[in-house]
């Protein structure tokens, strides 16, 4: 029974979760002339995924082109109007009620402009919506309307955008534990504390996280707190909404008693290993805790430094010749 450095570590169940979430919907009503990428692929921040047909878009566009330039002829006009009847006046020729008549008119003729305009910005703003780009890096999911349907603000998501890389992983974290850290009187920094993850199949993933946000508030319905960790994911093995294992170690190993995880065997009592004493088998129970590498960490039973039988454990019996 060896005694090795340990970091210690606590195992939780976390979920994978997309920094960023888009669901990629349309603003205006058209006609969905062509859909621009393929289902699960990769894609660029403002990569274009949809386009809407845009004749009747553009047709606005010249409709407000046009409105504008009658708006810019009439001030142009009331402008004339306004000074005829400035000089009229000046004369003894005209009155002071026409020449305000020609003010107001100059002025409405003055807000007619800037009407035009908002109404040709607006046109525009529409027929830029019909080209529909993804506002960020990432993989693509499926499209919920095909080429040629009538879309619009209505209808719904047409396809969800998650980034890759990084991920979060969320992880619900006991007041139980929370309790044990506190008493042990060293509350370690956020950023000091390695996360590693493993997949449903018990194999590790090659990236290491660290934590960076502890919710502020504990969840009444389960009386944990949610933590949350940033995992690098270059090569995209991390899946948004992906169940891990969440292995969370502390900066500074300790020394702890380690042997064979083949060593271990179970009874009605609990767990025991047969160990080498005098020259004979003896039972020796144990606390077994986390695991390391091929062998388990023992927290009580074991000194240090004893024989283990770690094979052939089925023809032992206590008090057996080794």
């Amino acid at each position: 029974a060896e005694r090795q450095a340990v970091s210690r570590a606590s195992d939780f169940v976390g979920r994978v979760e997309a920094i960023n979430r888009v669901q990629v919907r349309v603003r205006v009503t058209g006609y969905l002339e062509e859909i621009l990428f393929k289902e699960g692929d990769t894609i660029k921040e403002n990569a274009p995924v949809y386009r809407l047909e845009k004749g009747q878009f553009e047709a606005a566009v010249k409709q407000a082109e046009g409105a504008l330039e009658r708006a810019k002829a009439a001030k142009v006009l009331s402008a004339v109007q306004l000074t005829r009847a400035e000089d009229l006046l000046k004369r003894a020729s005209g009155t002071e009620v026409a020449r305000d008549q020609a003010l107001a008119a100059d002025q409405q003729a003055a807000d007619s402009i800037l009407e035009a305009e908002a109404q040709l910005q607006t046109a525009q703003i529409n027929l830029g919506y019909t080209d529909i780009t993804s506002p960020i890096a990432g993989k693509i999911g499926r499209t919920s309307v095909t080429k040629g349907n009538v879309v619009g603000p209505d209808t719904g998501a047409l396809t969800t955008i998650v980034s890759q890389d990084p991920m979060y992983v969320t992880f619900p974290v006991s007041q139980r534990d929370f309790l044990r850290a506190q008493q042990t009187g060293n509350r370690p920094n956020l950023q000091d504390l390695k996360v590693r993850l493993r997949y449903s199949d018990g194999s590790d993933y090659s990236e290491t996280g660290t934590l960076n946000f502890v919710d502020v508030s504990v969840d009444r319905s389960t009386d944990t707190v949610t933590v949350r960790a940033t995992v690098p994911n270059p090569k995209g093995g991390l899946i948004d909404g992906q169940l891990m294992r969440v292995v969370v170690e502390a900066d500074k190993p300790e020394e702890k008693i380690v042997i064979p995880q083949s060593a271990l065997i179970a009874d009605q009592e609990g767990v025991y290993v047969f160990v080498v004493q005098d020259g004979k088998a003896a039972v020796r129970r144990v606390k077994p805790g986390v695991g390391h590498g091929t062998g388990v960490v023992i927290e009580e039973g074991l000194k240090g430094g004893e024989l283990v039988i770690v094979q052939g454990l089925q023809s032992v019996r206590p008090g057996a010749p080794v």
